[in-house]
């Protein structure tokens, strides 16, 4: 009885630090319409080299977006046209940040960090569907990890071995 505890301990440790060696948001369910604040919690560098470089893509119907500075790392906004204009707030917007990078820093391997944009999350976007932010890590000699796999109908993040990090999207009360 020890042996199958001990086996079945080792196993859901195994199934564990696999789930947590992917770029995650904290938070994993957001209200539509609202301000959403996303954490990403990148957990390794690429295959033992450091982090050097954190590029997130801002999918469709996420707008006014306002990245949080780290210490140690340069912020880049690179800014585009929307689909389509999204009123925020009275407004008319229909260009903004498609893509936050931030760049110059040194995330060593055996360490983890987080890199946070707070954005708002238009009415347009589906409720009880899942929202990627494909993220694409940097690091020395080329080497990269890309989270930027996101699931075709009927599948979910867990089918895929470099998923990108999603939000399920959930009605406003």
């Amino acid at each position: 009885m020890i042996r199958s505890t001990s086996l079945a301990a080792a196993l859901l440790a195994l199934g564990a630090s696999g789930a947590f060696a992917h770029v995650t948001l904290e938070t994993q369910q957001a209200p539509v319409p609202s301000t959403y604040k996303a954490i990403f919690r990148v957990p390794h560098g690429c295959e033992g080299k450091p982090t050097l470089k954190v590029r997130i893509q801002i999918p469709e119907g996420v707008i006014s977006v306002k990245p949080q500075p780290k210490p140690g790392w340069t912020l880049e906004k690179v800014k585009g046209k929307y689909a389509t204009t999204y009123d925020y707030y009275g407004t008319p917007t229909s260009e903004g940040v498609k893509e936050v990078i931030w760049s110059g820093g040194n995330l060593p391997d055996d360490e983890y960090d987080e890199f946070v944009l707070r954005a708002y999350l238009t009415p347009g976007l589906k409720t009880g569907t899942t929202l990627y932010f494909p993220v694409v890590q940097e690091c020395p000699d080329g080497a990269t990890e890309r989270w930027i796999e996101i699931p075709a109908e009927g599948k979910s993040a867990d089918d895929y071995e470099l998923p990108a990090p999603g939000v399920k999207l959930v009605p406003k009360n």
